[in-house]
């Protein structure tokens, strides 16, 4: 604390802390106040004359803005009418007539259409639709109804051999597989299943009965053991705790332990002075080399109570007034 802690706070208490404060004064007064003064009397002005400067601006900008458009809408006017005098007067009797001759064109046009349709349609509806429909009824139809009979016998006949080959199958295991298995089931091993229950069940209960008596007689030879146990080993150490080991460890109590007990104390409270004196001891070197490397440290004034003081009460030697007061 001599060489390291105090001289940090010395150093904090009186160079740090002091310097801090007059650097902060003297930015204040460097750079606060000054800043404050031109945002007042130079910024703010001039940030009201710009501002009004840019309004006149910009009314002018709009008037002209408006000027400016008026003329532009009066000769959108004049050049709309001019259109719709040369549509009116110029472009309707042209579109009419280029109408009129489309329309012609296109009726004629629609008349050697129709015609062709009419004479390509009946070419083939008597070359190719009505042939088709008559090969469809006359040929195709019987064949398909004739290929359909053919497929239907067919199929009855594929059925009717998987179906007695599947009614084969399922007699022959049915015979061979199904009945022996149920009947070996049923006659063989299900009585012996029964007897190796019965027999299962009366191994289970013998074991029972075994498992218990074994019980009975692992915990009476148990309690033997414990009462042989207790009888050769417990009762003799306790005899001995309480005839012999007791009273010797009294004696040693009071003849050795306490008076042990007794010198180790003095003895702490020795060093414990020892140790205090030496605190004291170095403590003052410290005090004193403290006062060498700094000096004394200014002692600080003694504060009256911060309650106010009652006046005094008046007595026949003092007086209130101003021209007699002591």
């Amino acid at each position: 604390r001599a060489v390291f802690v105090w001289p940090w706070v010395a150093l904090w208490r009186y160079v740090v802390v002091p310097v801090t404060k007059g650097i902060a004064w003297l930015g204040n007064v460097l750079l606060v106040v000054p800043a404050v003064w031109v945002y007042q009397h130079v910024l703010t002005p001039v940030g009201h004359g710009i501002a009004w400067v840019a309004g006149a601006v910009w009314a002018g900008v709009v008037w002209v803005a408006r000027g400016v458009w008026s003329g532009a809408v009066r000769v959108c006017r004049w050049i709309g009418a001019g259109f719709g005098w040369v549509y009116a007067r110029l472009l309707t009797p042209v579109g009419h007539g280029i109408a009129w001759l489309v329309r012609g064109i296109g009726l004629v046009l629609a008349a050697l259409g129709v015609g062709v349709y009419t004479a390509v349609s009946w070419l083939v509806r008597y070359l190719l639709v009505v042939p088709a429909v008559w090969v469809y009824r006359y040929v195709l139809t019987p064949v398909g109804h004739g290929i359909a009979w053919v497929a239907g016998g067919v199929a009855w006949l594929v059925r009717m051999l998987l179906t007695g080959v599947w009614l084969a199958l399922y007699w022959t295991g049915r015979v061979l597989i199904v009945l022996p298995a149920l009947a070996v089931w049923r006659w063989v091993l299900a009585p012996i299943g029964r007897a190796l229950v019965v027999v299962g069940r009366e191994i289970r209960d013998a074991l029972g009965h075994a498992w218990r008596i074994a019980g009975h007689v692992s915990q009476a030879v148990g309690r033997a053991l414990g009462t042989l146990f207790r009888w050769i080993f417990v009762e003799p150490v306790r005899w001995v705790y309480r005839t012999v080991l007791t009273p010797v460890g009294h004696v040693v109590r009071d003849v050795v332990w306490r008076p042990a007990v007794e010198a180790a104390r003095s003895v702490g409270r020795a060093v414990r002075q020892a140790l205090a004196s030496a605190r004291e001891s170095v403590r003052q070197a410290r005090a004193d080399f403290r006062r060498m490397l700094f000096g004394e440290l200014e002692q600080r004034q003694s504060v009256g109570p911060r309650e106010p003081v009652g006046r005094e009460a008046r007595t026949l030697g003092s007086s209130t007034t101003a021209l007699t007061k002591d």
